[in-house]
């Protein structure tokens, strides 16, 4: 009887565990089915992304300024790795890389999935390493740019992972990027992938950027500019050769320069684009821009003489005025105020104008706005309404104090007047292309429409006043046999950070020329900030920046002419 009770038990005891195993083996496969199924496919599946090639920079002519070439890295995989010290040393004399190296990568990786060991492999070296658990290799694109500093401040550079930091790569960051394809493939447990699960290979690469630039110009810039930042031991500099008729810009330097290929250990104050950023007192190079303004909204005429007080000029509510170097004036004609260079002229020019004329004025050329360049970072300027004005105002800034302006601001101003007083608006994107070459979007720039100021006003401003400043006055250092030029020089008073008025020891030497004068096919603009002083070689926009400008004309007209043939 014991023995049938002991059987009973151990049957039903049979059964229950049964009944359990089987309600066990439905919660597993029924209920919790989806959850077991997400963690082994997290375990058993790798996702690769196609990442597309970044597009290329070029210039005017096809010259490659940026581009992308495929590389190969090896990385490690962290969580797979039992023993990251076993796994270095076997992997170190594959890579030709020292073990420890590798061993603290692994072990200090924040990011489980993926740690980059190494780049710029050569194919016996990767096909070795993904035999090692734990470590693979995947394709990169690796930017370059052969040209290295030439155009850096335009052409910009980018991060690690390839994204825009500077210049046109941060500019026209989404169509040089292109968009990555999603491939997700069942890996082993070595997590080399087996079979694919999901497969979109609709990657695309990125467009292409043609720019404006002319390499072959822009090296006749920088090469003379550097020349001169050296020699006068400047801050900085910078230099921009631009179309007036189109304004599209052949030439932007800035000094001081920078190698996009070493961006990483490059002074991060050295990636600013001066021309865009940097504003400053424009000194005299601003008169003819004023006396453009009051020429045509009848202020002045060109016949008249103004008296320039002998070289002393005072008044209530605009104090005192002397000319540079104390130069003596008395009666000139508005020619000869710009080319003798007179504040005094000038201040009295102003007063004749008005201060709401003067800042129509220079708002319709373009002062105290963005030009809208195809650049980030770009400046305004500073040009206070003309209610906050006083007498000072109106006397100084006909000479190029109490306004702030960029380089390109007052390169675009030179080119209204180089263009029959049409209205130009500076670029550097001519076009863009697709990854099949196909052309997309041409930047054809938009017609002018009206006039800044009379066209017989300006041609009268380009050809009889200012190839007399070239001829016969202060720019007489920029005077070539073949071209005729005009242009202005400035020399212009940095002012004090920690105090009122201007440091008689820190100029900007500035000088703004085109040429031919009749036709003009470029303009060139020629600053250079703080030249040392002490150096005794001079610091005015005649001595320092003239000669460059020059330079650069004759070498840019030079070789523009023998590309017609």
């Amino acid at each position: 009887m014991k023995s049938v009770r002991i059987t009973i038990f151990l049957f039903a005891f049979l059964i229950v565990t049964l009944l359990a195993m089987v309600l066990r083996c439905f919660y597993l496969q029924s209920v919790k089915s989806q959850h077991y199924s997400s963690i082994w496919q997290k375990q058993r599946q790798r996702l690769e992304l196609q990442k597309p090639q970044r597009g290329v920079i070029l210039d005017c002519r096809g010259t490659v300024l940026a581009a992308s070439n495929k590389v190969q890295t090896v990385f490690a995989e962290p969580r797979a790795i039992t023993d990251p010290k076993e796994a270095s040393n076997t992997l170190a004399p594959l890579i030709d890389m020292p073990a420890h190296e590798i061993c603290k990568i692994i072990t200090e990786s924040k990011n489980p999935g993926f740690a980059k060991i190494k780049t710029n492999l050569e194919p016996d070296q990767y096909e070795s390493a993904v035999k090692i658990r734990g470590i693979g290799v995947q394709s990169e694109w690796q930017r370059h740019y052969p040209t290295g500093p030439l155009a850096a401040h335009v052409v910009g550079f980018t991060s690690r992972d390839n994204r825009g930091l500077a210049g046109i790569e941060l500019q026209y960051e989404k169509a040089l990027a292109g968009s990555a394809g999603r491939n997700v493939f069942f890996a082993d447990a070595l997590r080399r992938p087996i079979r694919p699960k999901q497969f979109n290979p609709s990657v695309s690469d990125g467009f292409g950027i043609i720019l404006t630039l002319d390499a072959t110009i822009q090296q006749f810039a920088r090469t003379e500019l550097l020349k001169q930042f050296r020699e006068y031991q400047a801050e900085s500099a910078v230099a921009i050769v631009i179309e007036p008729k189109s304004g599209a810009i052949l030439a932007m330097v800035s000094l001081p320069g920078f190698d996009p290929n070493k961006a990483a250990s490059t002074d991060p104050n050295n990636f600013k684009n001066r021309a865009v950023t940097d504003t400053f007192e424009p000194g005299s190079v601003l008169k003819p821009i004023i006396t453009a303004i009051a020429l045509d909204t009848g202020a002045v005429n060109t016949t008249e003489k103004i008296f320039c007080e002998n070289g002393h000029y005072h008044g209530r509510g605009f104090g005192s005025i002397k000319e540079y170097r104390y130069y003596q004036y008395g009666d000139m004609t508005i020619k000869q105020i710009l080319v003798k260079s007179s504040n005094i002229g000038m201040a009295k020019i102003g007063q004749r104008l008005g201060k709401q004329k003067l800042h129509e004025g220079l708002t319709h050329f373009g002062f105290g706005k963005k030009t809208g360049i195809n650049l980030p970072g770009e400046a305004s300027g500073l040009l206070w309404p003309h209610e906050k004005w006083t007498g000072y105002s109106l006397t100084r800034i006909p000479f190029g104090q109490e306004i702030s302006v960029t380089a390109l601001q007052l390169v675009r101003a030179f080119c209204i007047l180089a263009n029959g007083g049409k209205m130009v608006r500076p670029f550097l994107v001519q076009a863009t292309v697709d990854n099949n070459g196909k052309i997309v979007n041409l930047k054809t720039p938009a017609p002018p429409v009206g006039f800044v100021i009379k066209p017989q006003v300006a041609q009268w401003i380009v050809n009889d006043v200012l190839t007399a400043v070239i001829n016969e006055g202060t720019g007489k250092r920029a005077k070539l046999k073949k071209y005729q030029l005009f242009g202005k020089t400035g020399t212009a008073n940095i002012a004090k950070k920690d105090s009122k008025g201007y440091d008689d020891d820190a100029y900007i030497a500035s000088f703004i020329a085109g040429a031919p004068a009749h036709d003009p096919a470029i303009v060139v603009l020629v600053s250079v900030r703080k030249p040392d002083r002490s150096l005794g070689k001079g610091y005015t926009g005649g001595t320092v920046a003239a000669p460059v400008a020059a330079k650069i004309i004759s070498k840019t007209l030079n070789y523009l002419e023998k590309q017609q043939f």
